[in-house]
């Protein structure tokens, strides 16, 4: 029988110390939010705006509404427990086969991720000062090494920091363009429709969820309230920071969410059936002549941020990821000199960037049932969170999302291997 993980004992709190504030308490979901803006997710989003124009709003919402639901769960499992879901499922899994098998297609997510967040920071410097893409790749891994060893030495406060003043950057850089150019509000409201057009629409659709709805971003964030919350203030129990988390993940996910939508509404109001934006170069350049050079150069900032942001969270869940299920730990900074690889390989064999960033979601999108699936189950488990497993209308949310979730990659499936349009 695998073993009951148990919740974690409520902390005694001291009389005359004073429980912290809200402000105190955010956080984590700001960091794991990064993962939903990184550059697979501009990719995936001004692609699809694009080629379809509005078609695929509603993919965006309806994604962003299933991560506040994941986002959460996986900030409970951490919090209740005291440990990570890569920790309890290492536990859980007896076989080593087994938990070799779930660490590769894991770390295989985490590589993909890795991808797309170099290849981001790369065409963004490129694009802002015409530096070569393999240039712009080293100078990106370098930048997030030095974004760890803040992790590692100034603690997860002052890594919350640095990447809540990239997320402003991030916010600036791809919204800004739609407000000075609005969508229009009907082709907006027809977005909302669920439908597809062909395949190369549904294979859009799976990206997107990919970079929405990222498996990395669900292992890290049971980790980051782990950390975060390892010793707790006095008069803070396990009831309260439930509810911060609430907050804290409804916050993430709004601006998430925002940004993730201007950025497809960006494209779909002023690169619709314009040749050449099938790139972020492309996208890059038909802005500049479209709307002028300011929001062009607050789109390639945006890109930047966006990839020096997530390439420090990205490396953060592989390290907890092979951690968890594999009691064995590589420091960070080595394990990102490692993972940097595969992303300037592919910058210098000459890959399509944006091709690679869009693929790169896809594998996210096929990671997604191996985080989801066991965290659902986990957290509906009174033996495993007690009095704070999940109420049956929210494991029917998760159980609902996973199928749908799966649905989609068993439908991209058949066309993709089939050839129906």
């Amino acid at each position: 029988m695998p073993k009951s993980v148990v919740a974690a004992p409520e902390p005694t709190p001291l009389r005359q110390a004073k429980p912290p504030r809200l402000l105190w308490l955010l956080g984590p979901a700001l960091v794991a939010g990064v993962a939903y803006l990184d550059p697979g997710n501009v990719a995936s989003n001004m692609t699809a705006g694009a080629q379809y124009g509005y078609l695929l709003v509603w993919v965006v919402v309806a994604g962003n509404i299933m991560a506040w639901l994941i986002q959460y769960l996986s900030a409970k499992l951490g919090i209740v427990t005291g440990r990570s879901l890569p920790e309890i499922l290492g536990e859980r899994l007896k076989s080593r086969p087994g938990r070799l098998s779930y660490w590769l297609q894991a770390e295989l997510v985490a590589m993909a991720t890795d991808v797309a967040e170099v290849i981001g920071g790369a065409v963004a410097l490129y694009l802002l000062f015409d530096l070569p893409l393999i240039v712009g790749g080293i100078i990106t891994g370098a930048v997030s090494m030095v974004m760890l060893t803040i992790q590692s030495r100034r603690g997860p406060r002052a890594f919350e920091f640095v990447i809540a003043s990239l997320l402003i950057i991030i916010a600036i850089g791809f919204s800004a363009g739609v407000f000075l150019h609005p969508p229009d509000a009907s082709g907006v409201a027809s977005g909302l429709v669920p439908r597809f057009e062909d395949t190369n629409s549904v294979l859009l659709a799976a990206s997107i969820l990919g970079a929405t709805i990222m498996p990395h971003a669900i292992y890290a964030h049971s980790a980051l309230t782990r950390d975060r919350f390892a010793v707790r203030a006095a008069g803070l129990t396990t009831a309260r920071l439930l509810t911060v988390t609430r907050w804290d993940v409804s916050i993430a996910m709004i601006i998430a969410g925002s940004v993730n939508l201007a950025i497809l509404l960006l494209a779909a109001t002023n690169l619709a059936g314009v040749p050449g934006t099938d790139s972020l170069e492309g996208a890059h350049a038909a802005l500049e002549t479209s709307i002028g050079p300011v929001v062009a150069t607050l789109f390639a900032v945006g890109l930047l941020a966006s990839g020096l942001a997530s390439t420090s969270v990205g490396a953060y869940a592989g390290a907890e990821i092979m951690q968890g299920l594999l009691k064995v730990r590589i420091a960070l900074l080595t394990r990102r000199l490692i993972s940097l690889i595969p992303a300037l390989v592919i910058l210098g064999i000459g890959f399509d960037p944006t091709a690679a960033l869009v693929l790169s979601q896809v594998v996210l999108s096929f990671g997604i049932p191996f985080a989801l699936i066991p965290l659902v189950i986990l957290t509906a488990r009174s033996s495993v969170l007690g009095t704070f497993a999940n109420r049956w209308l929210t494991t029917a949310a998760g159980v609902v999302a996973s199928v749908l979730l799966v649905s989609l990659n068993a439908v991209l499936l058949f066309l993709l291997f089939t050839g129906a349009a």
